[in-house]
């Protein structure tokens, strides 16, 4: 009874404090933030002061004079702004034709068995593999003859073709591990196939809806190489292309790069932590479940 009341105490004693293995993990995660936020903080700084400073000597942090011009000059520059408008057009089609599509695609290769199936499948998988500055070129090709070249109607067709397999290969792999159950209870009951997909499976796969949305949001957003093939006209360009004419012949405009890069963020950074629980929730489920 003794040793037993002296190993109790032992093991109460020793949870108070950390354990070396749980403190080695803080340790290396502080690091790894300070790591990967130095450089947003630095482009905040950057970004609250006047452009003639931003390489001054010795370097500094902190700012020696704070200024929001950056920030006024790119939000009440209607070409800038067209910049945001064009690249909040651009995600939010993408994003939704490609989750519903993915929706529908996933659910199909989920439950039907058909012929050349499995050839299909691989075939999704294997766009994933491609290079897309390989795809550049065909691309130019087919918009050109399409009469989709600088439009944005030939963007949101390019950026759907690369967010789409993701979000099928996401969405079969999380309807795999929903019971076919549900499906054979909705039929039962009268409900179509159709019916069926968007009333009783859909609202159990929120998650990876919503983790498909945001990849598929963010894909779109930061597109910067097929924005500078397809589009000629500046007002249909988007924030990243936007972002590097930010620059003269003879000088760059520091400051509001930095303060267009940041203000480019807010959306995704928002979007993300709204849906950061099923975002995660949708990739571990999808990935395992496939």
């Amino acid at each position: 009874m003794a040793i037993t009341a002296k190993k109790s105490r032992n093991s109460r004693g020793s949870g108070t404090g950390m354990q070396p293995s749980k403190l080695s993990t803080y340790i290396i995660l502080t690091i790894c933030a300070v790591f990967v936020l130095f450089p947003v903080a630095w482009m905040l700084s950057v970004s609250l002061r006047p452009n003639n400073q931003v390489f001054s000597y010795p370097a500094s942090f902190i700012p020696q004079e704070f200024t929001l011009e950056a920030y006024v000059n790119v939000l009440t520059s209607n070409r800038y702004m067209t910049y945001f408008l064009n690249s909040y057009i651009i995600g939010i089609v993408v994003t939704i034709v490609s989750t519903i599509i993915g929706v529908m695609g996933g659910y199909g290769l989920s439950r039907y068995k058909f012929r050349g199936k499995t050839s299909f499948s691989l075939f999704v998988v294997a766009t994933q593999t491609i290079p897309r500055i390989s795809l550049l070129i065909p691309f130019f090709i087919l918009m050109t003859r399409l009469n989709l070249y600088n439009t944005r109607g030939g963007l949101i067709l390019a950026y759907t073709s690369f967010a789409l397999p993701y979000a099928i290969l996401m969405m079969q792999g999380y309807f795999n591990g929903i019971s076919t159950e549900l499906d054979e209870a909705a039929i039962i009951d009268g409900l179509s196939r159709f019916k069926t997909l968007w009333k009783i499976i859909v609202p159990v796969t929120i998650p990876a809806i919503l983790s498909t949305m945001i990849y598929t949001f963010i894909l779109s957003w930061n597109e910067f190489i097929f924005v500078m093939a397809l589009i000629q006209d500046d007002a249909l360009r988007t924030i990243p292309v936007g972002i590097a004419m930010m620059k003269g012949e003879t000088t760059y405009q520091w400051n509001m790069m930095m303060s267009m890069s940041l203000l480019g963020t807010v959306p995704v950074l928002v979007f993300y932590l709204f849906g950061q629980k099923y975002f995660v929730s949708g990739l571990s489920d999808g990935s395992v479940k496939g």
